[in-house]
Formats: C-alpha cells, structure tokens, sequence
C-alpha cells in the first residue's frame, strides 16, 4: 500500500515519522523543500504535487494548518480531488471545520473513495512517538479500513461516530486545554506574586485535584522560560473559535467561552500570531514586572512513555 502524506509540519511531520519508522512505503508533500529533504532521508519517496500524490497513492493523509489550506491541496491547481479514483482513501488529520469536512466527504464519496476525518490530540510530543490519540470520523466500515493505519500513528483511537463527529469533538478538546491553559497562567502569576516558590507550586498542583494534562505539559515550558509547545496563537484561536461557533450554532449560553476567545484575539494582536500560546501568561506577568520561572523543567516536552501498538477505545454503553 502506498501512502501520500501532504504537511510536514509541527504535527503532520511527526505522524509521517511514525508511518515510516513503522515500515510503510511513504511519500511526502510540503511546501517546504528543507522538510521534503529530510523526508527523503528517513526513506520516504516525494511528490511535486498533490494531485501527483493523488496519482500515484492508495491512501491520502493531510495534516494541515486551516480549512482553506486542506481544501487548496484537494481543490487547487495540482490539487489530487480531480484524480481521485474509487476504492482510494483520503485520511483528513487536520482540526477543521465539521461542515467543511462533510461538504468534502460527499465531494469523495462521489469518486467512489472513502474520506475519513482523524484529527489527532496529546500534544506533538506524544505525535513524535505514536503515542497521540486518534478521533476518527466516518462509516464504521471506513474505520475498520483505515485502522491498522492509525495503529501506526496513534495509540488511543476513537471511533466517534458519523463524518463530522471527530472535528467537533476535537475542537472541544482543544477549548478544554485552552481554558486550562488560562486558568493555569492565572494561577502560576498568583503564586509568584504571593512569593511562593514555583518549583514547590508546580508540584503542588501536580499531585492534587487541580492537575491536569495541560498542567504537566505546558506548564512546564511556561517554567523553563521557553515557552514552546510547538503551538501558536493563531491555531488556538483557530481552534476556539470554532468550537464557539458550535455553541453559538446550537444556542448553548457559553460564557466561558467568548471570554477565551476574546483573550487570544487581544492576545495575538498584542504578541503576534505565531507567538507560541503559553505566553499568553504574559498578558500576567508584564503588568506586574513579573517572569513565572522555576528551574530544571525542560524548554520542550519529550515522550518517555515507550511505542506501543495503537488499539481502539470503545466507549461504555
């Protein structure tokens, strides 16, 4: 089977790692010559375009930044749409938008190909080592396809139903880390305001009720100083953004959530959109003259956890 991956980027590159550490056959497509280069020196073949991945590939795998750039690589000039064939199958792994990902589907599906919607959650530590979770959205019988693929990229993966169930549960999850985010740079300028010591608070949150998966990522980036978790402002706010029109849509009285939207939109035009999305504690920090350090915590988070075969997770009934 051979497999097309188009984006190479924070997250895509690392998931297209994992399907060549894994031993299949891989070609690759960014716009980036430098990442096609490295690519190609891990054992992967490359494409000029994307309608030549289409040509030449049994699966399509994106990962890409936005909607509208998913939908160029599919509908653009050199774009693989036009040649796509039945019994082919396109992979959707970016966070997009689920009324963009159902008008594509039925765009697919009328090739006589499958599309399937898997976007990917845990961070681009847990990418790096195929240890990342998998939503997967579309026809049960698509999944039971595509699975043994997912295996080699992720370790949880979630059928969630119908083409467009994934994408909006994952912009949730992505809302949810984000509020946590917040909270916790609210917390740790408090903290340091009040004198105490931030080696000391981060374990305190830790081993109590307030931790949380974003506690034990981005935290600890936000102490080192870095900063960086391989995530941008303008992706956040991409991502609650649609999540909030998802509330908006079906009339939810969120409060929360147009406060966190509001936070990032200022937040961007105060630091910049590619400015990583930990910093928005300095939105804390600057007023105070203030900078949360501790010490020993790492300017990147790394996956200790070993590689093991990805499974499905089947929710309780």
């Amino acid at each position: 089977m051979k497999i097309g991956f188009i984006g190479l980027g924070n997250v895509g590159g690392k998931l297209a790692g994992s399907l060549i550490r894994n031993g299949h056959d891989v070609t690759v497509r960014d716009l980036d010559p430098a990442l096609m280069a490295e690519f190609t020196g891990r054992g992967a073949s490359s494409a000029a375009s994307p309608r030549e991945i289409g040509e030449k590939c049994d699966v399509i795998v994106t990962c890409l930044p936005s909607p509208a750039a998913s939908a160029a690589v599919a509908e653009g000039e050199d774009g693989f749409l036009p040649v796509m064939r039945p019994g082919q199958v396109w992979m959707e792994m970016s966070t997009t938008d689920y009324e963009e990902v159902i008008r594509l589907g039925a765009l697919v599906s009328a090739k006589g190909a499958l599309f399937m919607e898997c976007p990917v959650s845990g961070g681009c530590h847990r990418a790096d080592t195929g240890n990342i979770s998998i939503f997967a959205g579309g026809p049960r019988e698509g999944f039971d396809k595509v699975l043994p693929l997912l295996k080699s990229m992720g370790r949880r993966i979630l059928h969630t139903g119908d083409l467009g169930t994934a994408s909006k549960l994952k912009v949730m999850t992505n809302y949810l880390c984000t509020v946590h985010l917040v909270a916790l740079a609210e917390a740790l300028t408090t903290c340091k305001a009040a004198g105490l010591d931030m080696n000391t608070t981060y374990e305190a949150i830790r081993i109590s009720s307030g931790n949380s998966f974003v506690h034990e990522t981005e935290s600890q980036v936000i102490l080192n100083g870095s900063r960086d978790i391989n995530f941008t402002m303008d992706l956040v706010s991409k991502d609650i953004g649609l999540f909030d029109e998802i509330a908006q849509e079906h009339g939810v009285p969120v409060e929360m959530s147009p406060l966190i939207v509001r936070l990032f939109k200022e937040a961007r035009t105060q630091y910049g959109d590619r400015e990583f999305s930990p910093n928005i504690i300095r939105r804390y920090e600057e007023p105070l003259g203030l900078k949360v350090l501790g010490s020993g915590f790492p300017d990147q988070m790394v996956d200790d956890e070993p590689e093991e075969p990805g499974y499905e997770v089947v929710p309780r009934r």
